[in-house]
Order: structure tokens, then sequence, then C-alpha cells
């Protein structure tokens, strides 16, 4: 069955606004919410960064039935991976079957400012990666667990407050390597939408083929795309509300090394109004919106989670709950 998600923008709100917004998102019928964990924004001026691991127990506290999760954590830097095991265990034990801890290899702008760290290379990200999971996964069903790998070590360490169902791990990736290890050891796959279309070919197909590597069912695993909309009946305002996320437009290129809010707000603000649309379907039309995600969900995405770029979110999400969702499940399901 097809979900329909809201994105919470921990980079653009401040954590009570952005907990009304999120609990307003349940009222009018979206199925779950996803936060991110940035420990720096990518915009300076007014932005935010609360903590994602404090918020979510929040949000848990103040909503009744959406899934709730991380989009996403990197477990392998600023923390351990047995400090996220606790904390989703402890999240888990009292939001069962809610909980969805998703993880990702990371942005030096979040990691290398709070720690300091040397910034490593891709492989060795997505090798930490699939260390913290097996790690976390050993801590939510052992006790007195003891655990030597290349990049973290516990002794004799137990998570006392489990929860009673698996809480599933969800692994993001823009590329082939990290797609394939989602569907090799993760329960769910996640990625963003609004770049070149054959890449979500590739990436779906890599999935594919990590789970039949290890000879897993397509249908055990969940795929979520973040979906970024930006949608309005002023079709002027709905290009506007997209200048303060130009920092995705950014090549990777463009962006590479750049650790600080301030530069990176820098050479977004120096895009014009197009580019910084480029990444959102931008409409007034909830046809246009449909047909343009309609690709998505061909490809097998069943988890979509909108991303909205303007600052009076509670008005996004009454527009699209009353225009859009309704479409979407009338023709998807």
């Amino acid at each position: 069955m097809l979900k329909l998600g809201y994105k919470a923008s921990a980079e653009q709100f401040g954590p009570n606004e952005l907990l009304d917004f999120s609990c307003l998102a349940e009222d009018v019928g979206f199925d779950s919410v996803f936060v991110s964990d940035h420990f720096q924004p990518w915009k300076h001026t007014d932005g935010h960064a609360p903590s994602a691991l404090a918020w979510l127990g929040a949000l848990g506290a103040r909503t009744r039935r959406v899934v709730i999760g991380t989009s996403v954590l990197t477990p392998t830097f600023r923390y351990h991976p047995s400090v996220i095991a606790q904390v989703f265990g402890t999240l888990g034990a009292m939001f069962p079957g809610r909980i969805v801890l998703g993880v990702g290899t990371g942005e030096s702008l979040n990691e290398v400012p709070s720690s300091g760290i040397k910034w490593p290379g891709p492989k060795e990200r997505r090798d930490r990666l699939r260390e913290a999971i097996a790690l976390i996964n050993k801590l939510w069903t052992g006790d007195r667990v003891s655990f030597e790998g290349q990049f973290y070590r516990t002794e004799n360490a137990t998570i006392y407050d489990k929860p009673r169902d698996k809480v599933p791990v969800w692994v993001a990736a823009s590329g082939p390597l990290a797609a394939a290890m989602a569907g090799q050891i993760a329960e769910g796959f996640i990625c963003t939408s609004g770049k070149n279309p054959q890449l979500y070919i590739d990436l779906t197909g890599k999935v594919r083929e990590g789970l039949a590597r290890r000879g897993r069912n397509e249908d055990s695993l969940e795929k979520m795309i973040e979906v970024k909309v930006s949608f309005d009946t002023d079709r002027s305002r709905a290009m506007e509300d997209t200048r303060h996320w130009a920092a995705l437009a950014l090549s990777p290129e463009e962006k590479v090394g750049v650790e600080d809010p301030i530069e990176m707000e820098r050479l977004a603000a120096a895009l014009p109004l197009e580019r910084a649309a480029s990444r959102w379907i931008v409409s007034s039309d909830p046809e246009e919106q449909l047909r343009q995600i309609r690709p998505y969900v061909e490809l097998g995405f069943n988890h979509l989670l909108f991303h909205a770029p303007g600052p009076d979110q509670a008005r996004f999400l009454k527009l699209y709950a009353e225009s859009v969702l309704p479409l979407l499940r009338d023709k998807f399901g």
C-alpha cells in the first residue's frame, strides 16, 4: 500500500514550530513524519538544527498513529552506534510499531565541524555504516555484547530497554554501492527526488541486485523517496518558496569540502531562481503534481515523503492534503 509522508525540515524551523507542523500533518491525513538530523543547517541566516534524537521523543508523545523516524541520521561519526542503538531502542519501546531508523553515510557539513575529524572517502564511510548497522542489530538482539570491528568496539554492552519488535533500519543511497548495501542488509531504502531520471532506474536496479544476492524478496523492502514539491494555488509563490533551499541545486563539485553554513549560503544565494527551483516539482495544479510523481511510483517507490520549501508549512500541509493526497491515493492506492 502506498504511504504518504511529511518531511520535517529541521534545518529550516525551530523544534517547537516543527513539532506543531508535524502534528498537523498527522491531523490532515499524512501517514508518516521523518526528520533530518543536522548539526548545522545549509543556511546560516535564520537557520536551525534541533536535535533529532530529542525531538523524536516529543513527536512520538504528541502523535498517535504516524510512523516516525530519521531521514537521515549518520550513526558513524558524531554518534557511536551503541548510542543510537540505545536511543532507538527506547523510542521503539515507547512507540511500538511506529519507529524507523533511517541512516546514511553522512555529510562533512555535519560531522567535521562538530568533531574535528578528517573527512574520509566514500568507501570508508560505507564500511563504517555497514559495521554500525551490524553492531546496532546485535545490541538490539543480544545481551553482554562484546564487539570488535574495524571501527567500533563494545565490551559487555547491554541495551536494557529494547523494543518488542525490531526497529527497521532503512539505508539512504545516492550511489550504486550504497543502494546495493540497502538491498543486502536493510529493511528499507531511501533516496531523494529531482535528479537525473536515469539515476533512479540505476539505484532501484542495484537495490534489486542486493536483495537477490541475499535471497531476499523485493516485497520485504520498503522503498521511500523524499519528493521535493513546491505547491501553492499561486504558482509564482510556489516558485519563490524554493529560494530557501537553493543549496540543494549546487552540484557536488560546487559544494565539495564546504562545511560552513555561511559559505554554503553565499554559494546558494548566487544561483538564479530557475536553478534554485530545479530540484522541485513546482506547480499550482494537482494533476501536474500527479504527473511528475508518477514515474517514482512506477519505479516501485511505495513511500513518498513530501518535502515542501516554503515558510508557511501549515498552508502547504492543508492544501496538499486537500488537493493532492486524494489524487495519489486514488491513482496509486
